[in-house]
């Protein structure tokens, strides 16, 4: 579809502007009502045996694909047929509303407001907003850490992989990768309630982020390179510690902040109150420090100027070779 490119950029554009407002409702949130609905429903038709709760959680992703495709396409399409332009804002629209640039960049300083006024409790509050890790009993670096481990993670998930679905499918693809990514974050656990449940849309994340995750990794690389951060030391950190994680994907862009920010992240952590021992990823070349939050920040934004820059160049390359192919068929 043409002008596919202006849309992801005005989207991004407009994200770096305006942020989510809070007074929207969120399309992800509705992903995440239906799967907490669809999750209910199925869980009473399968048995309770590992056999049952993997053909329940395949249902569940085939179903929640299905529904992402079929709305965002069959609404797109329908607003193309009304009008070009009624189309062509919803496209927008949508690529602004997927992408979270502004608003992980502004959940994760409140964390770092609260840390610089020393309210410790304050802070181990905010950082409970955007980490699924308990967070009660976390000393002052401990939630820097999360925070920048946040920020290292959704760099990827909620703004580079976006980007990637997006400049090739528009706001299309980028709802099917959401409601994948979404359903991972909600199903996608090795414990006793998703340890069979969750398999189907775990491996199928894995799968559609495997190459954003590498991509999104060699961006924030040339962004510390750009940003003068330790570039050199985060491709070692990336080559050395990139699968320090239980996800295939996950400690990607994790290693690269690490090593550009010269920090050890990751690590043992409680969730639920049961403490998960984890692989560390990074040398402590120094302790971490609260402006390392503003620092993983100006990281995030470094690499997604040059994720919008360089995908779109190809994205526009690969329309005007089409459009030469074309009319020289003529």
């Amino acid at each position: 579809m043409r002008y596919i490119l202006s849309a992801v950029i005005l989207g991004f554009l407009l994200d770096l502007l305006l942020g989510d407002p809070r007074w929207l409702y969120h399309p992800v949130r509705i992903i995440g009502n239906e799967i907490s609905i669809l999750e209910k429903c199925i869980r009473k038709i399968f048995p309770k045996t590992p056999k049952g709760e993997r053909a329940g959680g395949v249902l569940l992703v085939v179903l929640i694909v299905l529904t992402w495709t079929i709305i965002p396409g069959g609404l797109l399409y329908i607003a193309y047929r009304i009008w070009f332009g009624l189309g062509f804002l919803l496209q927008t629209f949508w690529c602004y509303q997927l992408l979270a640039t502004r608003s992980l960049r502004d959940e994760s300083t409140r964390v770092y407001t609260q840390l610089e006024k020393g309210d410790l409790p304050q802070a181990r509050y905010a950082v409970s907003m955007i980490v699924g890790r308990d967070t009660e009993s976390l000393s002052e670096e401990g939630v820097t850490k999360a925070t920048v481990e946040t920020i290292a993670e959704n760099a990827s998930d909620g703004v580079l992989a976006p980007l990637f679905y997006m400049m090739i499918g528009g706001a299309l693809f980028g709802f099917i990768y959401k409601s994948i990514n979404t359903m991972d974050s909600m199903v996608g656990y090795k414990n006793d309630k998703y340890l069979y449940f969750g398999t189907a849309a775990a491996k199928l994340d894995d799968v559609v982020n495997y190459i954003p995750a590498r991509l999104s990794a060699w961006f924030m690389i040339l962004g510390a390179r750009i940003s003068q951060m330790d570039y050199k030391n985060a491709i070692k950190i990336f080559k050395r510690d990139r699968y320090n994680h239980a996800s295939p994907n996950s400690a990607q862009t994790e290693a690269v902040m690490a090593g550009a920010l010269q920090v050890q992240l990751a690590g043992n952590a409680y969730y639920f109150g049961k403490l998960y021992e984890k692989k560390t990823i990074g040398d402590a070349i120094r302790p971490m420090r609260i402006d390392d939050i503003e620092k993983a920040n100006h990281l995030l934004y470094s690499s997604a100027y040059l994720a919008v820059g360089l995908m779109g160049v190809i994205r526009f390359l690969v329309e005007l070779a089409l459009d030469l192919s074309r009319f020289a068929a003529l």
